[in-house]
């Protein structure tokens, strides 16, 4: 069950060498690594950098086998999508995250046909350069939040070409019970997420208290991590666990040593289930 790599949305403003140091103290083989505007690889000049920074970490032992596009990367029709995908292919990056996409006009299942129409256009990209596109089970109102949904987005595309981003940390939210969840998307699992959330109220100056999500480590929170790992084990699970660390109120410097915490814990469930 690995290579473990880091999501390095929250190192923004280090350099590639920063943060091949940081992924090596953090317990991980390599990097989810986040290509967005303000990053050293982002959406513009992914081209040249991409493969020049999977040189770098392959130099160091570590791997990039999976980035994290923008949000609002939801469209084979963008800019940029098309050198993105060469450029991983170039890089050996297998898998790249999508962004969100959410209820449009007309409702749920007219924006489900509007989903499915933009993944045929990332499964040609997949098709042509051997580099997969993933959904994210993300909670809130995301057109793939859970298990069960994300299934209507991606059922009868090519598990070769577009995949499911499977996230302990939201399906504990609005997911079904993970035996349930990992079956529903069968082969289309291409790649898992760990965090641990919590449901939280959060008070306002009005005296109002609405339920927000908080980010919690590893063990924590409502996942249930030993259960995860013995169901991975037991599905033979080979696509890489990104640790997402996103303790967005730490210094960078702290969430590498969170991360490296969370690794040792995982790392404690497998040699107890051994």
């Amino acid at each position: 069950m690995k290579p473990w790599i880091m999501f390095t949305k929250h190192l923004e403003g280090w350099d590639l060498a920063r943060i091949i140091d940081g992924l090596k103290r953090a317990g991980v083989q390599g990097a989810d690594l986040c290509v967005r505007p303000g990053y050293p690889v982002n959406p513009e000049n992914a081209a040249t950098e991409l493969p020049a920074a999977a040189r770098r970490f392959a130099d160091e032992g570590l791997c990039i086998p999976l980035v994290t596009t923008p949000g609002d990367f939801g469209d084979a029709g963008i800019t940029y999508a098309e050198p993105l995908f060469a450029a991983c292919a170039e890089a050996g990056v297998g898998l790249v995250k999508l962004g969100y996409w959410y209820v449009e006009e007309g409702g749920y299942w007219e924006t489900v046909d509007r989903c499915r129409t933009r993944l045929e256009g990332f499964a040609k990209l997949a098709e042509r350069t051997g580099v997969k596109a993933l959904v994210h089970n993300h909670s809130g109102a995301t057109m793939g939040l859970n298990s069960s949904s994300v299934m209507n987005l991606v059922d009868g595309f090519d598990p070769d070409h577009i995949g499911v981003f499977a996230d302990v940390g939201h399906l504990s939210i609005v997911g079904e019970p993970y035996p349930m969840a990992f079956d529903i998307v069968g082969d289309y699992m291409a790649a898992v997420a760990f965090k641990d959330l919590v449901r939280t109220r959060i008070p306002q100056a009005d005296g109002t208290a609405p339920w927000g999500i908080d980010v919690w480590p590893l063990g924590m929170g409502y996942g249930d991590f030993p259960l995860v790992m013995r169901l991975l084990k037991e599905r033979g699970f080979a696509g890489p666990i990104s640790f997402h660390c996103e303790y967005s109120r730490m210094p960078a410097e702290s969430i590498i040593h969170q991360c490296a915490i969370d690794t040792r814990y995982i790392q404690q469930i497998l040699d107890a289930q051994a």
